[in-house]
């Protein structure tokens, strides 16, 4: 396969790279190959290197560092940009990226992830854009190119079968040759070849029989099948040995500065234990990626990215959350809300005032501001329309980080909290003014603090009420915490980690321990929560200090909050209600034991939908969720993790400003059966399915049909497809291209995603029913008829023959189907495949 670079990269004679290279020992070879921290390689001035920045991730570009002093714009997590089926789109989107890596002078984005949605229990899944490696590979080549051609590199992610959480770190998942091929491997090799990626990660996990960061997959198919001339890195903290990963093609190791490699790699090397020619190219790797960044001095700059000001880039999310949006059911056509017969809308749901517009773990970015539904609808409707709000429930087990609004500086100056650093004398190594309860330091307390003095952490604030009642105060991490609360400890514990947790999970929902406190409305107390540093050692180390300072308002129970919920939605014309996940069932680190909606949601929606038949729900989840009331409500808006402008695309789409322009790139199953599982058995995982994951398992024993399929979407029109013409013949080979002309036969503007399927009714080769092959994003006003002219690559046709090693046609006829969806395929021609 030959790669082509689709960005103008700065380009750098390979000979002159070779001449850097000689300039170096080899000590100072292995040094560039280990991270010099948790997020930066090291530079060397000898060769003309300077410090390169990486950076999470692909909802956001968070930079150095993990909080809200470093804020960032929080981008439509990556199923919401699938959803919009829209490579343009989202190429802006990467060029949006490009900007903010600048701005925080990031070179390497560690993103996207193209991890497949193997399993909706999957803990990331809503960090993968799907469930199909065609649209999975389109979607993440647009992303590279906005990215790249900003001058920021692109980081293509997990290679390979990282497609779950659950012993992440050691499973080995077994995939047969030709699922890995034609499946999991399929969106890397065309974000390789057509994208031009610049560097790859390799994963956690192993497959069949490698830990991937000493596999033979880096090599055989990167470097030799695919001609990748970028560099590989590992996840963070993968690398576990030096000989073999050495001698893998993986080029770098992070994070750094300790890790398995350093002097142990050069000690390798003196012994002949691995050659040093295989360094030699580790280090032209990541001199090449220097040089498309501009990190090598007299090497031309890379392109710039395009400029945003703060109102393009949240026009931009706006636009980008509202195209995502899947419109699943408009019973009656109840959407879009006539504004002018409104005078009583009611809000309700936990995610309503305060939503999940992005996943947890290595997603996690900090936006400077969040619109959530209920602000996003009243700032839309005006002072003319009521609008009511009540949660209805409360799913969450956990009590939250502290939001500003109860948290207040000791000296009086404003909200917020101080932060000390003391050393084990308590002398005040330094301290930070944070305006947030969670706190994270990787590697660094920050300038001029010395990082190995520092034994405690005190976060100091004064907690003020908002309404009268008990509010829950407390702490979350592991290791040792204390609290006083008006100058008396209330508590001194050590919080740990379940046994067999992953790490991540620990620092996503670490283990809580709370105190509560009876306020008056307007009553302040002062809080004290110190954290020992060196309690956390065993599960963490030195490198990362993170925990929080957690403050629960009063809130009624659940009984109480439903009936009032549905005493609103009775008093109001129309009832929307925001349902979703919460952090601890959906995030880095963990899968999920079931697909349910948390705590009581589904009895809140019965509830409401009973009391007004103009009930609309919005799902505010990252991935698939169980909707057992899907059929009794006027209208179901798939929301997804839309990121920072959520609020204000939802009431653009409620009210027919913008269509709801997304497709499912993922089915959504109506009940939990037969579903693959992300448990291993004595460290395996088994893809047994094989080539039949998703909707590619329709027509297989105990395939269950999902509730909403895979492709599917409504908008705010209805279209005709009117006529499909293909060539009779085609060479194996070669692509095609089919012309699809539709109608737009309802009465406004309106967006379609035209999809083809092949199959191969009657073939030898074993296949699934049928397979996605093509699609077109088209507009077409009322009445008008259009073209869609959809792209069918030689690679639809071909299998991977297992016996050969290598792509095969199986000659003969096969049958394109197109339509708005996986199962409704209105049109159907035949094509042949012949000898070329």
């Amino acid at each position: 396969m030959n790669r082509q670079p689709t960005t103008d990269a700065p380009s750098a004679d390979e000979a002159e790279f070779a001449r850097r290279l000689g300039a170096l020992t080899l000590e100072q070879k292995v040094r560039l190959l280990t991270g010099a921290d948790f997020w930066s390689l090291h530079p060397e001035p000898a060769v003309g290197l300077r410090r390169l920045v990486v950076s999470d991730g692909p909802a956001g570009v968070r930079g150095e560092l993990w909080d809200e002093r470093s804020p960032s714009a929080n981008v439509p997590s990556p199923t919401a940009l699938a959803a919009t089926w829209d490579e343009p789109l989202v190429e802006q989107l990467g060029g949006l990226l490009a900007h903010e890596a600048r701005a925080k002078d990031v070179d390497v984005l560690l993103a996207p992830t193209v991890n497949l949605h193997r399993t909706p229990y999957g803990g990331r899944h809503f960090e993968c854009f799907s469930e199909d490696p065609l649209l999975t590979a389109r979607v993440g080549v647009a992303y590279v190119r906005g990215v790249q051609g900003g001058g920021v590199a692109a980081t293509v992610k997990h290679f390979v079968g990282n497609d779950s959480e659950t012993q992440r770190m050691t499973l080995d998942a077994r995939i047969g040759e030709r699922a890995l091929r034609e499946l999991y491997l399929a969106p890397f090799e065309r974000i390789v070849g057509e994208g031009g990626v610049w560097a790859v990660m390799a994963a956690y996990n192993g497959v069949n029989g490698h830990s991937m960061t000493e596999s033979p997959l880096l090599r055989e198919v990167l470097h030799d099948d695919w001609d990748f001339d970028g560099l590989v890195m590992t996840d963070w903290f993968a690398a576990r040995t030096t000989e073999p990963s050495a001698r893998a093609a993986l080029d770098l190791v992070m994070p750094g500065p300790i890790g398995p490699w350093g002097d142990a790699l050069v000690a390798a090397v003196r012994k002949g234990k691995v050659d040093e020619s295989l360094v030699d190219d580790k280090v032209l790797r990541l001199l090449r990626l220097a040089a498309r960044v501009g990190a090598l001095s007299d090497i031309p700059a890379p392109a710039r990215p395009p400029h945003y000001d703060t109102a393009s880039v949240a026009a931009r999310l706006r636009e980008t959350a509202a195209a995502g949006f899947v419109l699943a059911r408009n019973e009656g056509a109840q959407l879009p809300l006539d504004r002018a017969a409104l005078s009583r809308v009611a809000v309700l749901g936990p995610n309503a005032a305060t939503a999940r517009t992005l996943g947890g773990g290595s997603a996690t970015v900090f936006p400077s501001y969040t619109v959530s539904p209920l602000d996003g609808i009243r700032a839309a409707l005006g002072d003319d329309v009521e609008v009511t709000h009540g949660i209805g429930v409360t799913p969450q087990t956990r009590v939250p980080a502290a939001a500003l609004t109860h948290l207040r500086h000791p000296d009086g100056s404003g909200a917020g909290v101080e932060v000390s650093f003391l050393s084990e004398d308590g002398i005040l190594l330094g301290s930070e003014r944070r305006t947030g309860g969670a706190y994270t330091w990787m590697g660094s307390y920050g300038h001029g603090v010395p990082t190995g003095q520092v034994a405690r952490v005190e976060a100091r604030t004064v907690a003020r009420a908002t309404v009268a009642g008990r509010y829950a105060i407390g702490g979350s991490g592991i290791g040792r915490f204390r609290l006083s609360v008006a100058g008396a400890e209330v508590f001194d514990v050590r919080l740990q980690l379940p046994p067999g947790a992953d790490l991540v999970e620990g620092l996503m929902t670490p283990p809580q321990h709370l105190h509560t406190v009876e306020l008056a409305e307007g009553e302040e107390t002062e809080v004290v929560l110190t954290h020992d540093i060196v309690s956390s050692d065993e599960a963490l180390g030195d490198a990362v200090t993170m925990f929080q300072l957690n403050v629960q308002p009063p809130h009624g129970s659940d009984d109480e909050e439903i009936e009032r919920a549905v005493a609103l939605a009775r008093e109001a014309e129309v009832a929307v209600v925001v349902v979703g996940t919460t952090e601890e069932v959906e995030s880095e680190g963990f899968d999920r034991d079931t697909l349910a909606l948390p705590g009581r949601q589904d009895e809140l929606v019965r509830r409401v939908a009973e009391a007004n038949p103009r009930t609309v729900v919005v799902v505010n989840s990252g991935a698939p969720v169980l909707l057992p009331w899907a059929d009794d409500v006027a209208a179901v808006l798939l929301a997804w993790f839309p990121g920072q402008e959520f609020g204000n695309a939802l009431a653009d789409v409620l009210l027919g400003l913008a269509e709801p322009g997304g497709r499912l790139p993922t089915g959504w199953p109506v009940s939990e059966h037969g579903l693959p599982s992300t448990e291993p058995i004595d460290g395996v995982l088994a893809y047994d399915e094989g080539l039949f994951i998703g909707y590619r398992g329709n027509g297989r024993t105990g395939y269950q049909p999902p509730r909403y399929a895979f492709g599917h979407g409504l908008g705010y029109t209805t279209w005709d497809y009117v006529s499909v013409d293909v060539p009779g013949e085609v060479p194996s080979g070669a692509e095609l291209a089919l012309d699809v002309r539709i109608r737009n036969s309802g009465t406004r503007l309106g967006k379609e995603v035209v999809q083809v399927y092949a199959s191969r009714p009657g073939g030898a080769v074993e296949r699934p029913l049928r397979w996605l092959a093509g699609f077109a994003v088209i507009e077409a006003a009322p009445g008008e008829e259009v073209v869609a002219t959809v792209t069918v690559a030689a690679r639809t046709f071909e299998h991977w023959d297992t016996e050969a090693g290598a792509w095969a046609t199986e000659l003969g006829t096969y049958t394109l189907e197109a339509g708005p969806s996986s199962t409704t395929l209105p049109l159907t021609a035949d094509v042949i495949v012949s000898r070329p």
